[in-house]
């Protein structure tokens, strides 16, 4: 005897209450198909309020001219979501949406951004909550320099900056609560988005540092008490290596560069040593102990990571 609704071959016509089965089958394969369809939904709505990062996120690089939108904001003293010190002084900064904020992979680069007046050249230091991609909200100060403020929002063209000069060398700042037992470090006045940190203490190889979405590289376990070797790397294989030590929340400031004329861009499979530029904490530079610092050019103007949309 055949349990109810199931097959007794491949040619029976009705089930015991005379429904046919084939209609059945239909029945039971739409209802699969419909929580299929209903758990997609739900997947998608909760990785939407999860704020999951879209699945093509990277920081604009290279030579890409993108096309978009851009609104003004004031964002005070803060040094936005790349919990940077404070603005720039000039004040020309800009918030982008999260696919291109890339969970802080963004921070610290340079966008040319041309609108209806002019060109103006603005560091990312922050990320808009409404911005969708090609959406970016200019600083005050930026917006009137390529708009007229009554505009409000102005059709723009925006494209990175591939190392940009810039004033001094590499800085790091230890994040309060960093301790020997913890490393968090952000890396500062570096022109280029970063592709990676790696840092060790006096012993031992080099471990490498996770980019947290608040723009600080933290090494879980820790690296001792210090002092530091940290290698940087930007997405187009710049390289710079600098000592640094556990000072919290002071800018320590090195000659290393990753960008800028003085930068060297000839690739070498074994770089010879630049030479040894001292790194100074601020505003107390009397702790500074004269550490070293190396600049190694790996690549030229293309990421190296296809890190682009």
């Amino acid at each position: 005897m055949t349990a109810p609704g199931t097959d007794a071959g491949n040619d029976t016509p009705a089930s015991d209450n005379g429904t046919p089965r084939s209609s059945r089958r239909v029945r039971h394969w739409l209802a699969g198909a419909g929580v299929a369809v209903l758990a997609a939904v739900l997947g998608i709505t909760l990785a939407v309020r999860g704020g999951a990062t879209p699945a093509c996120a990277a920081p604009p690089t290279g030579s890409t001219v993108h096309k978009g939108t851009a609104s003004y904001y004031d964002a005070g003293r803060s040094g936005g979501t790349c919990s940077f010190p404070s603005p720039p002084a000039d004040r020309l900064y800009v918030a982008l949406g999260a696919s291109e904020y890339s969970r802080a992979a963004a921070c610290g680069s340079y966008l040319d951004v041309s609108g209806p007046k002019g060109r103006v050249r603005v560091m990312v230091m922050d990320q808009c909550a409404g911005c969708g991609r090609g959406k970016i909200d200019l600083s005050d100060e930026a917006f009137a320099k390529i708009a007229d403020r009554a505009q409000g929002i102005v059709p723009v063209t925006y494209r990175a900056v591939v190392n940009p000069p810039l004033d001094g060398g590499l800085t790091f700042r230890m994040k309060r609560g960093a301790s020997q037992y913890w490393f968090a470090v952000q890396v500062g006045n570096h022109g280029n988005p970063l592709r990676s940190v790696e840092a060790k203490g006096p012993s031992g190889g080099f471990r490498k540092a996770a980019r947290q979405i608040d723009n600080y590289w933290t090494v879980e376990g820790g690296l001792g008490p210090g002092p530091y070797s940290v290698k940087v790397t930007d997405v187009y294989g710049r390289q710079a290596t600098a000592t640094i030590r556990m000072v919290a929340k002071q800018v320590q400031r090195s000659t290393a560069t990753l960008a800028g004329p003085d930068a060297t861009r000839t690739p070498s499979s074994s770089p010879s040593a630049q030479p040894t530029p001292t790194v100074t904490p601020s505003p107390t530079p009397a702790e500074s102990s004269a550490p070293a610092a190396t600049v190694e050019a790996l690549a030229g103007a293309a990421p190296l990571d296809g890190s682009h949309c």
